[in-house]
This record gives C-alpha cells, structure tokens and sequence, in this order.
C-alpha cells in the first residue's frame, strides 16, 4: 500500500483550485493519504481540507515560507516527505513547485514525473502525459519510490468537502541561509491582467483582426477596443494565434497587448478552460491542438468552409468578429 503525500503551499491561509483538484487526483488512489502543507496560517487551510479522508495533516509554517524561494520551499517538501515516509508525492504543477520538485525528488533518492493530466491505479499507479506539441499521450509507470508527481491544472474536479478541525502537526525546519530576501511583489492591476488560468473562459484572437476589413482598412485600434472592452466586462482570459504574435516581427501593426504569453496551440500554451471562443483564425491543425483540452470550442469565422467547420468546433458562426464583438460588448 502506498504512503500518498499531498503536498500543497497555502494562499492567505486557502488553497488554490489546482491544489484542490491535485488533492482530489491524491485521494483517487487509495493507500493512507497525508496532508502536506507550507506557508502561514497552515491551519486554516488544514481545517479546510479536514474532510478529506488524510490520515495526517503536517505542515511547515512560518514567515519564511510563505514566498517562494527555491532554499525554503525544497527543504519544507524533503521534511514533508520524509516526516510522512511518502512513497508518492502528488502537487499542483505551480511554478513554485514545479521549481523545486525535481531537486527534492534528487536529494530523496526518487523519481520525478511533471505535466501529468491523469493517474489510473488499475494494475499500479500509471499517469498520463502528453508529448510531441500534445499529439501523443503516453502511460507510464515506475518502481522507484519515492515518486513525485506534478499535476496540470483541468485534470481532474476540483475536490469539495466541509471544513472542519484537522489535528495539525507542525514540522520544524530551519529556514537556513536565504541568500534571497523577498521585498516585495508587483503585479498589475486587475483590469491589465490578460492571462487568467481560472478564468471559464477562453477567448482567443487571431492574424485576421489586424488584416483588411469590407472597406479595405485595416482597423487595429478599433480592434484592439473591442477586445479588451470584451475582457474587462467577462473576465476572461486571453490567448492568441502564432501568426498574429508573429506580427511585430514583420513591421506590421499588432495589437499592443499581446505578447507570446498568449501563444495558444501547437508552438503555445494548451489551457483547460472550460469554454473556448475563437476569433479570426482558420482552425488548422496547430490552432487546434491547443485547443484539445477546452471542453466546449466555438469560433467566429467569415468563411464557412473554415478548419472550425470541419468538425473542429462546437458551434461555428459564420459572421463578421466586428459586428458580432460589438454586439456581444453592447449586451454585456
């Protein structure tokens, strides 16, 4: 029976929804689950999840491991891991710990996995993983424990339960030498963010915004207006086609908050947002492998005979992206 470590860095004393669904993807194998938590306010996170069905709760808390810093968060995980005896260790794919995870996994004498979308326990553990630009999806298994597994976000539901009072226990490490000090964090501000990964859905532009309209103009500023008009009113999150992030590279005028952050398909980002709207691009094969995981696709697109048309999308409406986002921001 495996020993399974979920293991996750709290947020103003929450969870994030990818902790939650990381959690959910823990419990499903079975075994004897413990709870691992780093941050502050360690429990009320813990009470949170007291439901979970772990048969321990241990957490690392202390000013020092709320931020991210690969010193601090590498030696929280090792104590986590072996405080719990973890033969499997499940977390959220985040940045931070995507960052540490294959060093902790080094200095415990185990084996790392990331980007997994799915675990089956069906004759052992075995996760999914997709490669070559999402075309393949491979099996695998190993017998090297422990065995650490970063998850992607969309995987799996979000785990949900009544909060409650979890017996914590406080693992002491010391911080050790911080050779990096945290002085603060910029961000910007709400309505400047374009990239939401929690956002429901998926908006996506394409080269055809910045090309010639009925009247033989280009209309990038008015394009540009519609479409943040769109995304400050719904909230959504942005992505965009190659070609038109490519643009700038060519003197052409871009839309001038689209960077390759927002690259979405075969050479770009694969999100798993639960509705994805596409605008002005053809639906081709390299717009639609990163469009594999939304699970409800709809595009605007003035040829009917487009990629989206092909049994791509859900719903493709054939009409001017102008009119119909200038109708769509006036209702909203």
């Amino acid at each position: 029976m495996e020993t399974v470590l979920f293991l996750a860095h709290t947020e103003n004393g929450c969870l994030s929804k990818a902790s939650l669904e990381a959690l959910a993807m823990a419990r499903s194998l079975g075994g004897s689950l413990v709870a691992g938590l780093v941050g502050t306010d360690t429990q009320a996170a813990a009470n949170a999840i007291a439901a979970c069905g772990a048969a321990r709760f241990l957490a690392v808390d202390g000013e020092a491991f709320q931020v991210p810093r690969f010193a601090t968060d590498a030696a929280a995980a090792e104590a986590l891991a072996c405080a719990a005896g973890a033969t499997v260790v499940i977390a959220p794919g985040t940045s931070r710990w995507s960052r540490v995870l294959p060093a902790v996994a080094q200095r415990l004498g185990g084996a790392v996995d990331t980007h997994i979308t799915a675990i089956g326990v069906e004759g052992g553990i075995t996760v999914s993983r997709w490669y070559y630009r999402q075309r393949l999806e491979a099996l695998q298994t190993r017998t090297t424990r422990p065995w650490l597994m970063l998850v992607e976000s969309g995987g799996a539901e979000v785990w949900s339960g009544a909060p409650g009072q979890a017996n914590l226990e406080v693992i002491a490490v010391p911080p050790g030498k911080q050779r990096t000090t945290v002085t603060g964090v910029q961000s910007p501000a709400a309505d400047q963010q374009t990239i939401r990964p929690d956002a429901k859905l998926l908006f996506v532009t394409g080269a055809g915004w910045t090309k010639k309209q009925k009247d033989g103009q280009p209309h990038v500023p008015e394009a540009a207006a519609l479409i943040l008009g769109f995304l400050t009113k719904s909230q959504c999150s942005l992505g965009s086609s190659k070609s038109l992030v490519d643009l700038s590279g060519e003197g052409q005028d871009v839309l001038p908050f689209l960077t390759h952050l927002n690259q979405v398909g075969q050479t770009g980002s694969t999100p798993r947002h639960l509705k994805g709207l596409s605008t002005c691009c053809h639906g081709e094969e390299p717009h639609v492998v990163g469009w594999r995981f939304i699970k409800e696709r709809r595009a605007i697109n003035l040829d009917a005979n487009c990629g989206w048309a092909r049994g791509k999308a859900d719903v493709l409406y054939v009409a001017d992206a102008f009119e119909v986002m200038r109708k769509l921001n006036k209702l909203l």
